[in-house]
């Protein structure tokens, strides 16, 4: 089989593996180029992961036992980074399903961020005082196999996705405290231009929705969908963000590069939503490469996710401490900008939770000791009305 990946050690280089597993299939370049080809030529069945990669018995058992919880689907540009032959392939680990899906844990649940029990009206999450999420749909171009929403994405998991659309708007419209509001689903993206414009027309109409944001894996599965077009849609609806969700560097190709520039260009901020999964970008080294490389795309890092207890994840999840390593290894090491948020989504509802290496040592009314990215301490003094004399932990300061 060909080698279609980026060799250890040139993750940091874009390239592009197109053709790659379709080379001898007879694909036009403009039906590659064309995002409605590549979702109707996306690997759904084990016959066609078969036709193009080696399974072990574990992937195979995981498509097999996968059908009732999360579909199998992967698009052709994806599908293009992933070794043929590797297990350990670190997109292979993201999208082909394995034997440990199925396994049951105590500590795992179907819906970890207590969305559910959040979410006065179908399909409208209102978690936090001023922002809300409106999942607008329940397809993906891809399916990631530790995605949060597996209860309610791809059509096969156990609930069914009902957006009481009229009564979402009007919960909206009521509620003068919400200023910010998040599309996700699924994807929002996978919406046609006309439909996601009649969606964001309809928001804006209500005044006191100032900030709008997109939350989208399809750059990443699917760059050839961020058209122009869609780019010149999006950009009469600012201010108007989007979050993205890169895992490893290798996902960020030269067509991914591109259509992240189209819309940094077309004004909309782009930040990194990454998921911490083990034998990813558990990796200090790997999570550096990927951070610098998303600045290079005018992409900011934002946040760094602790994996959710959603169920079968127990085979992608690592520890916490593994994560902090990882900031710890950025903070001073590179500039600022690269530094992703650490955060647990706390399990049962409890939101987004900030997590930080341990830089303060001491503080009291006078003295706060901190140390810094290369373990030296140094003394703030603290405003005080009167003159200071005291030592403390072999710090004196008169």
């Amino acid at each position: 089989m060909q080698r279609l990946f980026s060799p250890a050690g040139n993750d940091r280089d874009f390239t592009s593996a197109a053709p790659g597993y379709w080379a001898g299939e007879e694909v036009s370049q403009e039906d590659w180029n064309n995002w409605a080809w590549q979702l109707r030529n996306r690997v759904t069945t084990l016959a066609g992961l078969e036709q193009r990669l080696v399974l072990t018995d574990e992937e195979r058992a995981g498509v097999i036992l996968s059908g009732n919880k999360l579909a199998l689907a992967i698009t052709p540009h994806f599908f293009n980074l992933i070794h043929p032959t590797d297990p350990d392939c670190p997109i292979r680990r993201q999208v082909v399903p394995r034997i440990e899906e199925s396994y049951d844990n105590a500590e795992e649940m179907a819906d970890p961020c207590g969305e559910d029990s959040h979410m006065p009206v179908p399909g409208l999450v209102h978690r936090y005082p001023d922002r809300v999420l409106f999942l607008v749909t329940d397809r993906c171009a891809s399916y990631c196999r530790y995605c949060t929403r597996s209860r309610v994405v791809s059509g096969v998991g156990e609930q069914e996705l009902h957006t009481e659309w009229e009564a979402a708007f009007q919960y909206l419209e009521k509620h003068t405290e919400i200023r910010d509001v998040l599309l996700s689903g699924g994807d929002a993206l996978l919406l046609s231009d006309n439909k996601l414009e009649a969606l964001l027309k309809r928001l804006r109409s209500i005044e006191h929705i100032e900030f709008l944001r997109i939350g989208s894996r399809v750059p990443i599965f699917l760059p050839q969908r961020i058209t122009p077009k869609l780019c010149e849609m999006l950009a009469k609806y600012h201010p108007l963000w989007m979050s993205v969700h890169v895992n490893h560097p290798r996902e960020l190709t030269t067509e991914v590069k591109e259509a992240l520039e189209r819309l940094a260009n077309h004004g909309i901020p782009l930040g990194n939503q990454s998921v911490l999964l083990r034998g990813v970008n558990d990796d200090p080294a790997v999570y550096k490469v990927l951070v610098q490389k998303l600045l290079r795309c005018r992409v900011r890092p934002y946040y760094l996710y602790q994996c959710d207890l959603i169920k079968g994840s127990s085979h992608l999840r690592t520890s916490v401490a593994k994560g902090l390593e990882i900031i710890e290894q950025l903070r001073g090491h590179t500039t600022g900008y690269a530094v992703p948020q650490f955060v647990i989504d706390a399990p049962g509802g409890g939101g987004k939770v900030p997590l930080n290496p341990d830089y303060l040592i001491h503080r009291d009314d006078g003295i706060t000791l901190v140390r810094n990215y290369e373990n030296k301490v140094f003394a703030y003094p603290e405003p005080t009305a009167k003159p200071l004399n005291f030592e403390i932990a072999g710090f004196r300061r008169d």
